[in-house]
């Protein structure tokens, strides 16, 4: 082992643990006085302007969020709208109670009136089921899309940029 090399390295007793690391590199304060400032109004303005488009940014996140939710909100209003209104206009009719044999006349309809009653009902209630699902689609859509972002916001963290063997070694120095 050549004295250039040795140097490079250091002991260190950490409460009775002793090992060998690098030494680390000495700040020159010379070097540090020889540069001027910084310009205290130039950091102030550069400061302001990455705080602003950071905040706008953020905002527009935001908007679109919004505009999802309010959009699956008037979706929701309006399928219960379109519920209240399929239950005012169609009587409900109990086949169950009537038995097999159906009389001529029920309420004012006739067998026929009655029937296409009964399928116009089922026929309304698959398109607010059909609704339905389409709104379940949409939330089920915004919670990928959330969970997709959640995950891409792990893994831009700067700790992945680096090897793992500088990782450790930046752990291993503080």
């Amino acid at each position: 082992m050549s004295l250039a090399e040795e140097d490079e390295w250091e002991l260190v007793n950490d409460d009775g643990f002793v090992y060998k690391r690098k030494k680390r590199p000495r700040l020159d304060i010379s070097a540090t006085t020889s540069a001027p400032p910084p310009d205290p109004a130039l950091e102030e303005k550069n400061r302001r302007n990455r705080k602003k488009r950071a905040l706008l940014n953020l905002k527009a996140k935001y908007e679109a969020e919004i505009s999802r939710w309010e959009l699956l909100s008037n979706t929701l209003r309006d399928l219960n709208l379109q519920t209240q209104n399929v239950e005012k206009g169609f009587e409900k009719v109990d086949v169950g109670e009537m038995g097999n044999e159906l009389p001529v006349e029920f309420s004012g309809f006739s067998r026929c009136g009655l029937i296409d009653e009964l399928l116009a009902q089922v026929e309304a209630q698959e398109a607010l089921i059909n609704n339905v699902a389409n709104l379940c689609e949409a939330a089920e859509a915004l919670c990928s899309l959330q969970e997709e972002r959640s995950k891409q916001f792990l893994l831009n963290l700067p700790v992945w940029d680096s090897s793992p063997r500088e990782l450790m070694n930046a752990l291993c120095d503080e």
